[in-house]
Order: C-alpha cells, then structure tokens, then sequence
C-alpha cells in the first residue's frame, strides 16, 4: 500500500448505514465482488458507480457503516476502485471490515475542508489529511495495521505470517 494517496472526492454526510453502502435487497443474492461494485451507493448516489475512478476517495461524516455488519459494503467500495475513506467516525465493526479488507480508513475532521470533485492527499506515515481549505491530522496507523493493509487484507498477512503465501 502506498502511505500517500491523491484522489477525487465523493463526499457524503453522517450515519451512512450499510444498506445504503450495499443494498440489503442484494446480501443473499450477490457474491461476486465485480457484481457487488455495480451496486455500491446506488441508492444513496446513482451516480457514484457510473463515475467513480480508482483511487477516489469517500470523505464523510460521523458513524459512517452503522448498521448490520455485512463485509459486503467495504467489499463493493474496494471493488468499485476506492482507495479510502476518511470519516469523522466509523462504526466499529465497519473499522474492522474495512482492515480486514485492506481498504484504507481515516479518522478526523477533514469533511469540513472539502468539496464532491476537489482532490485531497492522505498522508498515512505523516498522518495528515490534505485538503483545498486546509491540512488536518490523525494518528497514523498502527505498524501492525499498515502490515495488513500492506498485505491486502488479513487472510494474506496471516497467509504470509504463517510462510504459507
């Protein structure tokens, strides 16, 4: 994993649940993750799977991934190309997700600082958030978080811990 990513703007607000990341209608009917990108954010930005790029970036506000559990919603943004998510704050088992996954997450206030479209900068090993209106910090990662996510996600790291790559 990069420790410094640029990339376009999605932004979205407080308490985005996980029927809203990935569709509730799709859990038991979906399990290529190709399939489930087609469907991410459909019904809170129909156009967010037309238009999204590689390397974009969700910026949002509090307790983004509340609700069920389901690995699917980080799984269809990952798929979709998005390089991570900077939040004021995630719910618990969504943070979890989202590292077990490999998909970079961020903590702190940058939502204010930003527009849909504009371009920002994580700095992970500096731990700093760079945005048209101004920088904003956050703790970097742990070195045993940036391991799995540098891995690509927990099954490679203990994969790769256990020599059985």
């Amino acid at each position: 994993m990069e420790t410094r990513i640029t990339g376009r703007v999605w932004k979205y607000g407080d308490d985005v649940n996980t029927d809203v990341i990935f569709p509730g209608k799709y859990t038991y009917s979906i399990s290529d993750p190709k399939e489930m990108a087609q469907h991410a954010l459909e019904d809170l930005d129909p156009s967010f799977t037309e238009q999204v790029r590689p390397g974009d970036i969700i910026v949002a506000g509090k307790n983004w991934g509340c609700g069920s559990s389901r690995e699917q919603a980080v799984t269809c943004l990952k798929e979709a190309g998005v390089g991570a998510i900077v939040a004021r704050s995630f719910a618990r088992i969504y943070f979890r997700n989202c590292i077990n996954q490999a998909l970079p997450i961020v903590v702190c206030d940058a939502v204010d600082g930003v527009e849909s479209g504009e371009e920002i900068t994580i700095d992970f090993a500096e731990g700093t958030v760079t945005t048209p209106r101004g920088v904003y910090t956050f703790p970097p990662p742990a070195p045993e978080v940036m391991e799995i996510l540098e891995a690509g996600g927990l099954i490679p790291y203990v994969r790769k811990k256990l020599g059985i790559e």
